[in-house]
């Protein structure tokens, strides 16, 4: 059968896209973000993940103000890079792995969870920031990727509550998956940061740190964690930290961390980043 082996949280700051696609890595600023991931690049290489069941948020590309999906799972063949208004990035498109998709929609929706089912989609830089940055500069991303769309940008969002229980369905699902696959799930975003208004420039280190420790060690904790809380503490758009439930709630109750790092700032946000294995 398959099987979840490991969770991935990442930021996707699209400065960090940047960087990658102008060779600017090693400079002054970037540098010590990208050092962070030099450990992960490696890791990922040689776990070799069959598909990356990629948990990510639209920046009004797909989606906009006309349709918002709470929860929306790619399911087709392949998914180009978005334009967001310069252009497309230079990457590869995203080879997705529609049997595995169209069964975990199926099961995740018979576990009475609603989802959308999305055939055709471009995929903006919360999806191919965080394959950039594990993967670097190839030809062609060297697994399927599934993405998986939640909503963080319009109220109202889910609560990490149902995002941490969304995450065990899908568990469940791939582990009733009847092929023998490695399947890795990553959450992207966050962490602290604020875009626009008198708060603008907002990062909190040590709350970012406690959300990392309860990830880690008290997953329920961190699920409970209300609306007004991350508004409060981790600025407007600090809500992007309860994709990384939907991960955490995919892997089994205990883990192995087998990296961990965080830098602020990059582009007036808290660049967060962990590697969690299944201990069973």
């Amino acid at each position: 059968m398959a099987h979840i082996s490991a969770g991935v949280a990442t930021s996707h700051v699209p400065l960090l896209g940047r960087a990658v696609d102008t060779r600017d890595t090693q400079s002054e600023y970037f540098k010590p973000i990208f050092d962070g991931y030099e450990f992960s690049k490696k890791w990922v290489a040689e776990e070799k993940p069959d598909v990356v069941f990629l948990v990510y948020n639209d920046h009004a590309t797909a989606f906009s103000l006309d349709l918002i999906p709470t929860f929306a799972i790619g399911t087709g063949e392949k998914f180009k890079p978005a334009d967001e208004g310069f252009g497309p990035r230079p990457v590869p498109d995203v080879m997705g792995s529609p049997d595995l998709a169209w069964h975990i929609a199926q099961s995740v929706i018979q576990q009475d969870f609603d989802l959308t089912i999305v055939n055709e989609m471009d995929v903006d830089h919360g999806l191919t920031v965080p394959l950039s940055m594990l993967f670097g500069q190839v030809e062609a991303w060297p697994c399927q990727v599934i993405p998986f769309a939640v909503n963080v940008v319009q109220f109202p969002p889910p609560s990490g509550q149902r995002c941490y229980n969304i995450g065990k369905a899908i568990r469940r699902a791939v582990e009733s998956f009847d092929a023998d696959i490695n399947v890795q799930i990553w959450g992207t975003g966050g962490m602290s940061h604020q875009l626009q208004g008198p708060r603008a420039g907002l990062i909190n280190q040590a709350w970012d740190n406690q959300f990392m420790d309860d990830l880690i060690t008290r997953p329920e904790t961190a699920a409970r964690i209300d609306h007004v809380e991350y508004l409060r503490e981790t600025g407007s758009e600090g809500i992007e930290m309860v994709m990384w439930l939907v991960m955490r709630g995919a892997l089994s109750e205990q883990v192995n961390v087998r990296h961990r790092h965080y830098h602020v700032p990059c582009s007036n946000t808290a660049i967060g980043h962990l590697i969690l294995e299944n201990s069973a």
